[in-house]
């Protein structure tokens, strides 16, 4: 009966025009559904491989999940080789724990809460056998973390976010060559500015100033891209998290790009601490990590690895706290 389901379902995805996406994904979980309870033995299928950390540590490998094509923080090199401060910061995880380190490449989806549960908690329904072990670039926030659904239910209570190792913030960066004496939100009534599709500045910059901006904004595929169109002539300034400002100055010394002193009224946070999240009930391998990437943080080997990328590093605000600020 399961291997009928399973064939049928194949015939049915073959045959579905582009528009069907979503109704795939609704025939993937209802096929696999049908096959389990046809078959108890065939839930298999379906549960990843959540492992805690006698299983990872046995295993001789952990699993990295990293944000794909995200210079400077993870990417892949012309060879296929993980590259970036988050990569290596893997590398070091994997390192501390005597095991062989992989990356999960994951692909950004419509919101962080889909992201964890993709890969950390529960597995994507193309790959539901496949998640990571520890998923970084997560933003350590405890009003997400707590946050609670209409029926006082935690939305991320499949996850745990934990051990903050960065400080990120928004910023513009715009060329000295168009714009003298610095640059502001006000700058850019009269030049453009870039920013990547489906984020916060892309919408933040439309709705500014009263809209004052909105004709002047142009959308890239990602911050790389628009920087490559400021060193055209397309925008004289660039708005994207302060890490890829700096990285993508560093491409481009020939051209004079300056780090604007600009505030961004109307958004609540323009600065934020990034941590890392593993599965709810994977606590142990969460402290084993955490106390890699703290005592990282402490004696400043984070810092060397952010200053190799050409990016000044600042500590997680969660670290000013307990340790001070810095001298």
């Amino acid at each position: 009966m399961w291997k009928r389901v399973v064939f049928a379902l194949a015939l049915l995805l073959f045959q579905l025009p582009a528009w069907g996406e979503t109704l795939s994904a609704v025939a993937v979980e209802v096929a696999i559904t049908e096959v389990a309870v046809s078959n108890p033995g065939a839930e298999l299928l379906r549960r990843p491989a959540l492992r805690n950390l006698d299983e990872v540590m046995a295993s001789g490998h952990i699993n990295i999940g990293l944000y794909e094509e995200f210079p400077p923080y993870s990417y892949r090199d012309e060879t296929g080789e993980a590259r970036g401060i988050d990569a290596e910061i893997g590398r070091a995880i994997a390192e501390g724990l005597g095991l062989e380190f992989r990356p999960f490449w994951i692909t950004p989806g419509s919101s962080l809460g889909r992201d964890l549960g993709n890969n950390v908690s529960r597995g994507h329904y193309l790959r539901p056998t496949q998640v990571a072990d520890v998923m970084l670039r997560v933003p350590y926030d405890r009003n997400f973390s707590y946050l609670r659904d209409s029926t006082g239910e935690y939305i991320n209570k499949s996850v745990v976010m934990f051990g903050p190792y960065q400080r990120e913030e928004w910023g513009i960066v715009y060329d000295a060559g168009r714009l003298d004496g610095g640059a502001t939100l006000g700058s850019f009534r009269h030049q453009r500015i870039g920013a990547e599709y489906d984020t916060l500045p892309a919408t933040y910059l439309t709705a500014a100033l009263g809209g004052q901006l909105r004709d002047n904004v142009r959308h890239y595929r990602n911050a790389g891209d628009a920087f490559a169109a400021m060193t055209g002539g397309e925008v004289a300034g660039v708005m994207a998290m302060r890490g890829e400002l700096e990285y993508f100055v560093a491409q481009y010394p020939e051209h004079d790009f300056r780090l604007a002193e600009a505030v961004f009224p109307g958004i609540s946070r323009q600065r934020w601490d990034i941590g890392m999240a593993v599965r709810d009930n994977h606590r142990q391998l969460g402290y084993a990590i955490e106390a890699i990437v703290d005592r990282a943080v402490r004696d400043g080997s984070l810092s060397d690895i952010f200053q190799v990328h050409a990016l000044d590093y600042h500590a997680p605000d969660f670290y000013a706290e307990i340790l001070g600020p810095a001298e």
